[in-house]
């Protein structure tokens, strides 16, 4: 199958779900892949399919994101691949029980993964997108950024610091023909429910998109220049005023005297 050349996208949490159908999607539009998950048999399959289905070039990570010398690995080929031009971080896991119910070093480790492992890997790759002049990153947050009361509030949190994080990128590398993306899933089916100790079948069906249709809204979105993606939002309105109410609060969040509401004298 011939394409013309895209370079290499390097896709996290690659082995199953929503990063093997990014893998997938973007090996048909022409990108050589790095795959990186930590279930090294499924990776090796999924990358000789791939290969054989697209004649890309498809190489394997075998890493896990929530171990330090494991993350130095995936850095350390971001830093160095001059062939990268797109970082898909897409490895994370969620949590459905409330505090109470939850186990504070499960949520550190979800901390690690989904806040520190996505923040690194994008330290590693940026300097040399800039340096080559262009790229793209595609962060994978969720509805839960902004609706954090829906399932764990360490999920939540992990998603809204990934929103706010792709907001402040897009912003800084605004002029230098970087892409910056935030998709913001709503459920979705995968193996994610059941590891979060819900398991998909217990959610309502109409709120359950397919990882296939999630991801080729979100490409498409991509396509069409969107920086937040909802798969799901039908009325682009509602996201558009939720980001004007965002910037007429912004001129207005820091004085040098409280606001005369509070009547401190």
């Amino acid at each position: 199958m011939a394409h013309e050349d895209k370079g290499t996208a390097l896709v996290t949490g690659a082995s199953s779900g929503i990063g093997a159908i990014y893998a997938h999607r973007l090996a048909r539009q022409g990108f050589n892949l790095i795959l990186v998950a930590r279930n090294r048999d499924r990776l090796k399959a999924l990358a000789s399919r791939l290969a054989d289905e697209t004649g890309r070039t498809v190489e394997t990570l075998s890493a896990d994101l929530g171990k330090k010398d494991d993350l130095a690995k995936v850095e350390k080929v971001l830093k160095e691949d001059q062939s990268i031009t797109m970082l898909v971080n897409n490895a994370g896991f969620g949590g459905t029980a409330p505090l109470l119910a939850s186990d504070v070093d499960k949520m550190q480790e979800m901390i690690e993964l989904n806040v520190t492992a996505l923040t690194r890997l994008t330290y590693a790759a940026v300097p040399g997108f800039v340096a080559r002049g262009g790229g793209t990153i595609i962060n994978i947050a969720s509805i839960v950024a902004i609706a954090p009361e829906v399932l764990n509030g360490v999920y939540g949190g992990s998603k809204a610091f990934v929103l706010a994080f792709s907001q402040s990128l897009k912003h800084e590398l605004a002029d230098k023909n970087i892409r910056v993306q935030v998709v913001l899933p709503g459920a979705t089916a995968t193996e994610f429910w059941g590891i979060a100790g819900t398991p998909v079948e217990h959610l309502p069906g109409e709120i359950v998109m397919s990882a296939e249709n999630m991801v080729d809204a979100s490409l498409a979105g991509l396509a069409e220049g969107e920086f937040a993606t909802i798969p799901a939002l039908e009325d682009v309105g509602l996201l558009a005023a939720y980001e004007q109410a965002r910037q007429a609060l912004m001129p207005n969040l820091s004085r040098s005297v409280p606001a005369a509401r509070y009547k401190i004298a």
